[in-house]
């Protein structure tokens, strides 16, 4: 379980992973659907919340040569954020855009505990999805 706990955690960071087949193996090797649901679920989570963390203090680098975006780019995205505002995270689950979803709003200093709600949402629907699919589909290989 620790092992799943760490996967999710790495996989909703910036780093790549892949946390949906660890859990899929794990319940395929007899672990407890309910449970492997709470830790991926509480890893991904806070994985996303380090994310938060830093785009909270990426800011203030912004003037940094070495900083990844151009101002226009930080603009960019502010309007985009400001459009679609907080329940954007709500697709915080989703690859290769969730990540940067995450960055966002604390870059746009989102109040944590908004955060922490929209995207323990997000990321529990994604993985009792990832569990229905594994009991549906990978059932028979299971055995």
């Amino acid at each position: 379980m620790l092992s799943l706990f760490v996967v999710a955690l790495l996989s909703a960071t910036l780093l790549p992973g892949g946390s949906e087949v660890w859990l899929a193996r794990l319940w395929c090797l007899g672990e407890p659907g309910p449970m492997l649901w709470a830790v991926a679920t509480a890893g991904n989570t806070l994985g996303s919340l380090i994310n938060v963390w830093l785009g909270r203090y990426a800011r203030r680098f912004q003037d940094r040569r070495w900083f990844p975006a151009s101002r226009e780019g930080l603009a960019r995205a502010e309007r985009w954020y400001f459009r679609f505002g907080e329940w954007s995270l709500l697709v915080s689950w989703a690859p290769v855009v969730g990540d940067p979803l995450t960055v966002l709003a604390g870059i746009f200093r989102l109040p944590w505990w908004r955060a922490i709600l929209l995207i323990s949402l997000a990321k529990g629907a994604r993985y009792a999805l990832v569990l229905y699919l594994a009991q549906s589909w990978l059932a028979p290989l299971c055995q």
